[in-house]
């Protein structure tokens, strides 16, 4: 159920932003036997690139993300990790 969730994060996303590149990672099994787990809601990383986080903080970009996700957020992901930057952002970071 776990991949099946990922792959909605990743449309809703896709929909939301139309990013340059976008990655969802189910991290669910590394988290196995937590709490959240146990309730059903599944941990993921996301990286995502997209010109709609141009002149945002962190913040209101992971609330943009949030506002993207909507029920998923409350239901279905107890867990997310976020890297969310622009392009020219992504570019001057390490790997």
């Amino acid at each position: 159920m776990s991949q099946a969730i990922a792959e909605r994060i990743h449309s809703c996303l896709v929909e939301a932003f139309a990013p340059d590149e976008i990655e969802v990672r189910d991290d669910s099994a590394l988290h196995a036997g937590h709490a959240g787990a146990r309730d059903g809601g599944g941990h993921y990383s996301l990286r995502i690139i997209a010109p709609a986080f141009a002149g945002r903080n962190t913040v209101a970009r992971h609330r943009m993300i949030y506002q993207a996700l909507g029920d998923l957020m409350i239901r279905d992901i107890h867990a997310l990790a976020i890297k969310a930057n622009t392009a020219a952002e992504a570019t001057k970071q390490p790997t």
